[in-house]
């Protein structure tokens, strides 16, 4: 989106009572958000759920210039803004009712991501941190994006895990993107930036104000297709992840703690609720994959494709596009279908990378996973 447009997304954005609803209705009711700031008022209070004072402050808005030092100043920091309209936008987080119409980006977003949200205690013990880690250098190995907030404790040490294994990380920030909070973070902060992406709907200058952190966090849940919970007190803003990751219709994951332990009552309570609980990352993995594989399903049936070009996809063999491992496990399975284990036993690989690899093709609709971690080619 080019500067001249983006302007008004961040106009409208600046202005208070605009949220991701009226957004919504002026796209709906005007050919642009352009149109809107040259509009009558009175056309302006017709929207729906619109207050007065907000219609009236989007017909006499007068801060371009301050727009436009903003424009300079996110062009200086290499930071991107994305809207909901914008292709990078994460899919998930469109299906929320509260999304934020643009995020500030500071790194790469994919469009084919599989987010995973893992957050956690701010004083989490040395059992918590090394879990986390352990969690989500797993995950982040088998193709994972690790999701967290950046705060000191469990969202820390799940950044960490993810880079550890190579993998790609996302820090949604309950501040502007020029604020490095908590400071001790700062390498923590490049690193991210380099290897997946900081985002946050606060402008720059916005500094970590405590009623920023809530509210971030349905960004967290929303745009992950779960959420993991290592450690969190029977008050911990964790939690209220976790209600929010069940509201938005999100799986919720538990690790279990010791029972005697105030780091693990928040935990502890939600598995008595009905969060699954998890011992290893392939509990995790097992609740994710169906979901994907929905969303793919979904996904073709609304792609309308000529025969000749569905022929030509069926025709073209996946092997020249992978590896050599992954050209293994595939020519493996042309004989029928084989056990996980038998997989990785006849590989000689770690056993990590073959369900890494397994994922990998499972992902990219080369084999299917049926019950009982047997794997086949897709017919």
């Amino acid at each position: 989106m080019g500067h001249e447009d983006l302007k008004y997304w961040l106009a409208l954005k600046s202005i208070e009572g605009a949220g991701s609803g009226l957004f919504q209705e002026i796209l709906r009711n005007f050919p642009s958000l352009s149109a809107v700031f040259e509009a009558h008022p009175r056309a302006i209070e017709a929207l729906p759920g619109i207050r007065k004072k907000t219609a009236a402050a989007i017909s006499s808005f007068s801060g371009w210039d301050k727009i436009d030092r903003q424009l300079e100043a996110l062009d200086k920091a290499g930071i991107q803004v994305i809207t909901f309209i914008d292709d990078l936008y994460p899919s998930n987080l469109l299906n929320i009712y509260d999304r934020p119409p643009l995020l500030y980006v500071l790194g790469s977003l994919q469009k084919d991501d599989v987010h995973l949200a893992v957050v956690g205690s701010r004083h989490a013990s040395t059992y918590g941190r090394y879990t986390t880690e352990r969690f989500s250098r797993e995950l982040a190995h088998k193709g994972v994006t690790i999701v967290s907030g950046m705060a000191r404790g469990i969202d820390t040490c799940a950044h960490r895990g993810a880079l550890g294994a190579g993998g790609r990380t996302i820090a949604v920030l309950g501040s502007g993107l020029d604020v490095v909070y908590p400071p001790e973070n700062k390498k923590l902060f490049t690193a991210i930036s380099q290897n997946g992406a900081l985002i946050s709907d606060y402008p720059l200058g916005t500094g970590p104000l405590p009623y920023h952190f809530p509210a971030r966090n349905r960004i967290i849940s929303g745009m992950s297709y779960g959420v993991v919970v290592v450690e969190a007190g029977e008050k911990s803003g964790s939690l209220i992840t976790a209600r929010l990751a069940l509201e938005q219709g999100r799986e919720v994951f538990a690790i279990p703690g010791a029972i005697d332990s105030p780091s693990s009552r928040g935990t502890n309570s939600l598995i008595k609720q009905g969060a699954k609980l998890i011992e290893n990352a392939d509990d995790i993995l097992e609740e994710i994959i169906p979901q994907l594989e929905r969303k793919t399903l979904q996904a073709q049936k609304h792609t309308q494709e000529s025969p000749p070009a569905v022929a030509a996809k069926e025709n073209k063999a996946p092997a020249p596009l992978l590896s050599r491992e992954e050209q293994a496990i595939v020519k493996a399975l042309e004989h029928g279908k084989a056990h996980a284990d038998d997989i990785i036993s006849s590989s000689g690989l770690p056993a990590a990378e073959v369900l890494g690899r397994l994922m990998a093709l499972e992902l990219n609709e080369i084999i299917v996973q049926q019950p009982g971690k047997f794997f086949c080619l897709k017919k």
